[in-house]
């Protein structure tokens, strides 16, 4: 795949921004796409699509939590001369009831394209970058998992490994359970992050809890479902994937949150000047 363009979309999320430089690092020619980008893509924008893939090899495939992956778009890459699709799900959505990324992972596997899924666990950036900073700021996070063990995974160990299997033979064809070295609970893992930052965040992991704080319309009787279902399958199991592909060991989440720390992501005049 050297010299190839390989698309990367959502480049300025989570995943997608530390895949992208992880492709740069390594000499590949990255076309970097998003909503805001200089070359721009919007799944609700199908005017975006074609010159956001025109002339790609590889694409790493995502979207945001609750945009399907349009299968037209898939389907305009290969025909345009996309030959490898990396594409980010998620784990457990079967027993999650996750149809929008079981559609996906069924698009990709269709596609006529060498393809790997990544399935990975909770991002460790959740906490300071993503869904639950705010929760962690206002030191009350509200999951209704209980005390169930979560693979909690590094975005950058996600990153090489999908950076891996878009330039790597080998990894085609395969589907790849993403984790951290442990398994820890919820409360254990804001307990850590509270320890560090010298604040108390509490942890509430009740299905009583979710409905208090949510009501009962039917997207959060189906949500606390959906957790329930998860939590149903006890302890997460810890993946090697991220060794076997990388070589390397998984970010421990004691070292993301050292990280994370001392970049200042939890401090309050940070996330002040972020929302101004």
């Amino acid at each position: 795949m050297t010299g190839q363009v390989i698309l990367v979309l959502g480049a300025t999320g989570s995943t997608g921004r530390r895949v992208a430089e992880l492709l740069r690092a390594g000499g590949r020619p990255v076309r970097a796409a998003s909503r805001s980008g200089r070359t721009r893509f919007d799944w609700s924008d199908p005017a975006t699509w074609e010159a956001a893939v025109s002339g790609a090899k590889a694409l790493y495939l995502m979207a945001p939590d609750g945009t399907p992956v349009d299968p037209a778009f898939v389907s305009l890459a290969v025909r345009g001369g996309v030959e490898r699709i990396v594409l980010l799900s998620s784990g457990a959505i079967e027993a999650m009831g996750d149809e929008r990324l079981q559609a996906a992972e069924c698009t990709v596997r269709g596609s006529g394209a060498a393809w790997t899924i990544l399935r990975p666990s909770w991002f460790d950036q959740n906490f300071d970058e993503g869904f639950f900073q705010p929760a962690i700021m206002a030191g009350e996070l509200l999951v209704p998992v209980g005390d169930v063990g979560q693979g909690f995974v590094d975005a950058g160990d996600i990153a090489a490994v999908a950076a891996a299997a878009l330039t790597s033979d080998g990894l085609e064809g395969r589907s790849y359970e993403l984790t951290g070295p442990r398994s820890l609970p919820f409360g254990e893992a804001v307990e850590i992050i509270g320890r560090r930052i010298g604040r108390e965040v509490r942890y509430l992991g009740g299905d009583e809890d979710y409905i208090a704080a949510n009501g009962f319309s039917d997207e959060s009787i189906r949500a606390a479902k959906a957790f329930a279902a998860l939590r149903a399958l006890g302890d997460q199991p810890v993946s090697e994937a991220v060794r076997r592909v990388t070589g390397r060991p998984p970010k421990s989440f004691e070292t993301y949150v050292e990280e994370a720390a001392a970049s200042g992501a939890w401090r309050s005049e940070n996330h002040r000047t972020r929302r101004s």
